[in-house]
């Protein structure tokens, strides 16, 4: 079979061995319902609690303030809709780059009597300060920034943000999805600085689809969005996946005592593409900002992001054209929008997301694809002009 070269890690990464090897027993060995009380029962409780000890260890958490979800969409969900519903509606302040699974339900709180309130954001992603202290003049109940912008990599100041968010007495989230395994990851001192909620999901790190945690300050009150058998403190009901928490345990354990190594060969990974695609005439977004390692998103001015990510498929290299959750979406990036780009060269955006197993080659023959690619369709455009 065709396998292109994979450069699209924030969309999703392969199962680390390691996973995958402790997930398979739960599926037909130790296939237990951990809510049984007998032995089958037993040793699959057990290894949800190992899990949630490995996530929280590598989060700087209690595993008490771990809640397994299905995975970051549902634990944002679960935030922001359950805090919602123990309190009257005020503000929710959001930033004007946040994955949509932040961005839908604000707006769904917005249609219920909720104030949204979004923040702007510089050229490179990063929050506006001014019109971030302009936001919390509304005392806004609810707070989401993201710790790390799944497409342009841009590192926003979380604890800073949150801190001076503390006069508020709202609750402070961020979404930490795609931060998770790339940078350093500190409940404890986030906690402090006023952050009372943290997303992050299983497959951005090495673990499988289908788990992920919303780690939450206790003094948080959540009305549940799934009801029933009073699963995870009673916050998110229904037989737990033990299999996948399982390899989302091993994940996290590997993702955290890994980062730093992975992360010094990420950014020689990231340096040498960037400064071939300058060479090529590129556009690097948010190039100013500190980005996560291992991401690069750029554009070349009137051509289709979408088309030069199909043509690079056939060429052998996996790319992205946006967020992998609003591909389906032909409009130019709201993120880029929100940054200011202009809209013909949103649409060009093209991520390519690293792993520390990208072969330094790879580099290399990924720009010699663009350069000829490049050199098609200009070619294609200047004949139709």
């Amino acid at each position: 079979m065709f396998a292109p070269a994979y450069l699209d890690h924030n969309a999703t990464t392969p199962v680390l061995p390691a996973a995958l090897d402790a997930m398979l027993p739960f599926f037909a060995q130790h296939y237990g319902n951990a809510s049984s009380r007998h032995e089958y029962g037993r040793a699959a409780r057990k290894a949800v609690d190992t899990a949630r000890e490995q996530v929280a260890a590598a989060l700087g958490a209690h595993p008490t303030e771990v809640v397994f979800t299905s995975g970051g969409s549902e634990a944002n969900n679960l935030f922001l809709k359950g805090a919602a519903a123990t309190m009257k509606p005020g503000v929710i302040a959001v930033s004007a780059v946040e994955h949509p699974c932040v961005r839908q339900p604000a707006l769904e709180l917005a249609r219920q009597g909720w104030t949204l309130r979004e923040v702007a954001v510089d050229a490179d992603g990063r929050i506006d300060v001014a019109d971030y202290a302009r936001a919390l003049e509304a005392t806004p109940r609810l707070v989401s920034v993201m710790l790390a912008n799944n497409e342009t990599g841009t590192l926003l100041d979380v604890p800073t943000l949150a801190e001076a968010a503390k006069h508020t007495r709202g609750w402070f989230h961020t979404d930490a999805v795609q931060a998770f395994g790339k940078v350093g990851l500190d409940f404890r001192a986030l906690n402090a600085s006023g952050v009372h909620a943290l997303t992050v999901s299983a497959h951005k790190i090495g673990g499988p689809k289908g788990a992920g945690a919303l780690v939450l300050d206790k003094r948080v009150e959540l009305r549940p969005l799934i009801s029933g058998g009073g699963h995870e403190r009673g916050l998110r009901s229904g037989t737990e996946n033990v299999p996948a928490i399982v390899g989302f345990g091993v994940a996290a354990e590997q993702a955290a005592s890994r980062r730093t190594e992975h992360a010094a060969r990420l950014r020689g990974l990231r340096e040498a593409l960037e400064q071939g695609l300058i060479q090529q005439g590129a556009t690097i977004f948010a190039a100013a900002a500190e980005r996560l390692p291992n991401t690069v998103y750029f554009g070349f001015p009137n051509l289709d992001g979408e088309t030069l990510v199909a043509k690079l498929d056939r060429a052998g290299f996996a790319v992205a054209s946006g967020a992998a959750c609003s591909s389906a979406n032909p409009e130019p990036s709201h993120v880029l929008l929100a940054m200011g780009v202009a809209p013909e060269l949103a649409r060009g955006a093209v991520r390519a997301s690293l792993a520390p197993e990208t072969a330094d080659p790879v580099i290399g023959q990924f720009l010699a694809a663009l350069a000829e690619t490049l050199r098609q369709l200009r070619g294609l455009t200047a004949l139709a002009a």
